[in-house]
């Protein structure tokens, strides 16, 4: 019987934990090598990856090359909602599956949202910073209570955000090509245009997948049509922002500000000019980062591919044409 080996890359998960237990107890082989434990030499993912069955994987860049040298790959277990860094057309050529975590962070995304619509709403981080200074400036904010939310993309986060907002007395708009109408009108939610979100939002939070649709939908012209007072939230993927058109934006003070958990290129690079703003509000890909989305995201990509090797259908798979289950390749 053939010993399944599994790669875990996903850098919060750690020998001993629960996912290392679930794995060695469906008896495989697991070895640890996140880019993290990868950065003091340098070792590239490709190498890596070879001569293992399944992979329980993070934001590493799962491009063709590195795919095709990990020819005894079954199952490719995201622990995450988004896959974007996985070419899922060569996981496909291969006979790999793609599987995904849907719906484990979207409490925790929702909240770190509305964290992120209140340190912009009483400027608290600029507040902290003076504070700091020795200053003791009581600058007022505003509050949530009345403002115009304009949720572009009211998918499971958008609209988990749009109940914690109406809960705050806030009036949401929505923006989606395949808007749910039963929930919108269920939680009285407008339907716009996008143009239209953009006009009138106080605050516009950005839940969308990256593709080629949404690659910079957020533009020049976008930013535009926001009002001076408006801030954007992106907890998205950065791509969907053309970050450039935004720091012009922030500059000639088109918009209040933003507040930012992905950005185009992570970490920001320190050069950044998002990095000089004090109105721009930068954390480093959080909003899915508390302990009780983890432990949920872990465990699903760890039975996705302990399913997988045992010859069993996953429960969430992005390429179910990828092959007929086998128990080995």
């Amino acid at each position: 019987m053939t010993t399944h080996r599994v790669l875990v890359t996903t850098a919060w998960l750690r020998p001993g934990d629960h996912v290392d237990q679930m794995l060695r107890e469906a008896g495989f082989e697991v070895v640890h090598s996140s880019f993290k434990d990868r950065e003091p030499t340098g070792e590239p993912l490709i190498d890596v990856v070879r001569g293992f069955h399944g992979i329980v994987a993070g934001t590493d860049a799962f491009t063709p090359e590195v795919i095709a040298a990990a020819r005894e790959l079954r199952v490719l277990g995201r622990t995450g909602v988004g896959y974007d860094n996985i070419d899922v057309a060569a996981a496909t050529e291969h006979d790999v599956a793609v599987c995904f975590t849907p719906a484990v962070n979207r409490r925790s995304v929702a909240e770190h949202v509305l964290a992120l619509m209140l340190n912009c709403a009483r400027l608290i981080p600029q507040n902290v910073r003076s504070v700091r200074a020795g200053g003791w400036d009581q600058v007022s904010g505003r509050e949530l209570a009345g403002a115009k939310l304009g949720i572009v993309g009211l998918g499971s986060i958008g609209k988990l955000v749009a109940r914690l907002a109406i809960a705050l007395g806030m009036e949401v708009l929505a923006f989606d090509a395949r808007l749910d109408g039963e929930f919108a009108r269920e939680h009285g939610i407008r339907e716009v245009t996008l143009d239209d979100l953009l006009r009138e939002s106080d605050f516009v939070s950005l839940h969308l997948f990256l593709d080629g649709s949404t690659y910079h939908l957020i533009d020049d012209r976008a930013l535009a049509l926001m009002k001076p007072s408006a801030y954007l939230i992106n907890t998205a993927r950065g791509g969907v922002v053309d970050e450039e058109a935004l720091a012009d934006a922030i500059e000639r003070g088109a918009i209040a500000g933003a507040a930012l958990d992905v950005t185009e290129v992570e970490p920001l690079p320190a050069g950044s000019r998002l990095r000089e703003f004090g109105n721009v509000i930068v954390t480093a890909h959080i909003g899915a980062a508390t302990t009780e989305s983890r432990a949920r995201s872990g465990a699903m990509a760890a039975r996705a591919v302990i399913d997988v090797l045992n010859g069993r259908p996953p429960e969430y798979v992005v390429n179910p044409e990828y092959a007929t289950l086998t128990p080995t390749k």
